[in-house]
């Protein structure tokens, strides 16, 4: 019998469960009543909650959360099998024989020894026996019975018990609601260092495709030049090539031993030579017409506002919201925000973009 009814105690009040008594979804069971002193304690930032709002504790007996709905605690089940085995028990207890009382025994006075411990000194808030009060050392202080003093101490341990077993389901409750914020600030946290990735993904973006088109730019001047002394080069080696075959025919005519032929032949030969010899049709490419050079960048100012880089302040938001509004339609998303504290502006002004310097200054063949 003694381990059944341990096992009908309520772990909040200490006494047999009252009835109606609810199951929690861990399977331990609750007074009603209890649990909803349990709930109450459990949440102190929501004291104008109601029990009946919904909400949530833990479990006096193994800590687990329990969540209510909408009805609170009287939406928890009712355990009509545990209720039956506490009106079982009752009616076996009260049918049988009362155990025999254990006879407690009564300390005795340690200055009187044949004296029991009696009544109480209030004045020193010490247990003492009726000799102490009449001869010893307690004779000018102020003595209660000790039964009256029992009763009154015995309430203000079992109210700071209970005070105690508050303050700790309430200090619980913080616990999970702090856990709960850091949970929500990891999340949050997660999510703008998303958002920060990818308004530099965006920059990144911009940036090559800048790169892509000057890139372009001076392959296709540097293609125009290589291809233009290309041709130069073959004009001038198809020159050569039509002297040295004059000259070699020179060479022939020079080893003609008949004057008549070798007169004959040195009249078209003469005009030949002096036509290869004159190179005034032929192009000629200016001194410094291999420099590329004037295409030269200067991203001092991009670099500065770059390195500048950082999150709007709040005071900033409302004063940068209307002109950041038309740059973030042209170039991009809209700048990241910050759970409405911080946000990131990494787009550069249109002065900015003016003044990437790319001096172009093509000097034109001849």
């Amino acid at each position: 019998m003694e381990d059944l009814e341990k096992q009908l105690i309520c772990p909040i009040c200490l006494e047999l469960f009252t009835k109606p008594v609810v199951i929690l979804p861990c399977q331990h069971n609750l007074c009603r009543k209890c649990a909803n002193d349990v709930f109450q304690s459990s949440n102190p930032y929501l004291s104008t909650r109601t029990a009946s709002s919904g909400g949530r504790f833990r479990c006096p007996s193994c800590r687990h959360e329990v969540v209510l709905d909408r009805h609170g605690v009287y939406g928890l089940q009712r355990n009509l099998l545990v209720e039956n085995i506490i009106d079982m028990f009752k009616q076996q207890s009260s049918s049988s024989t009362p155990a025999p009382e254990r006879k407690e025994e009564t300390p005795m006075c340690d200055v009187h020894e044949d004296e029991k411990i009696n009544i109480f000194c209030v004045t020193h808030s010490v247990p003492t026996c009726s000799m102490c009060k009449v001869f010893g050392a307690h004779k000018d202080c102020e003595v209660a019975p000790i039964s009256s003093i029992y009763q009154t101490k015995r309430t203000e341990l079992s109210d700071g018990i209970t005070m105690m077993v508050g303050n700790n389901d309430r200090m619980q409750g913080i616990i999970s609601q702090l856990e709960e914020a850091c949970r929500a600030i990891e999340e949050n946290g997660r999510r703008q260092k998303t958002l920060v990735c990818e308004k530099f993904d965006h920059l990144y973006t911009i940036l090559e495709e800048r790169k892509r088109v000057m890139s372009q730019r001076v392959t296709a001047e540097q293609e125009e030049k290589v291809n233009y002394i290309r041709s130069l080069t073959k004009k001038y080696g198809d020159h050569l090539e039509e002297s040295c075959k004059i000259v070699e025919r020179g060479i022939q005519t020079l080893e003609e031993p008949e004057m008549a032929v070798f007169l004959q032949s040195t009249k078209p030969l003469l005009k030949k030579i002096a036509e290869v010899s004159s190179t005034a049709h032929l192009d000629k490419v200016e001194v410094g017409y291999e420099n590329m050079d004037h295409y030269t960048v200067d991203f001092r100012k991009e670099g500065k506002a770059l390195r500048s880089i950082d999150f709007i302040q709040e005071d900033d938001n409302e004063e940068e919201e209307g002109d950041n509004s038309g740059v973030e339609e042209r170039d991009g998303p809209p700048a990241v925000s910050a759970g409405g504290a911080v946000s990131s502006s990494v787009q550069p002004s249109s002065s900015q973009q003016s003044g990437s310097s790319l001096n172009q200054t093509k000097t034109p063949a001849t």
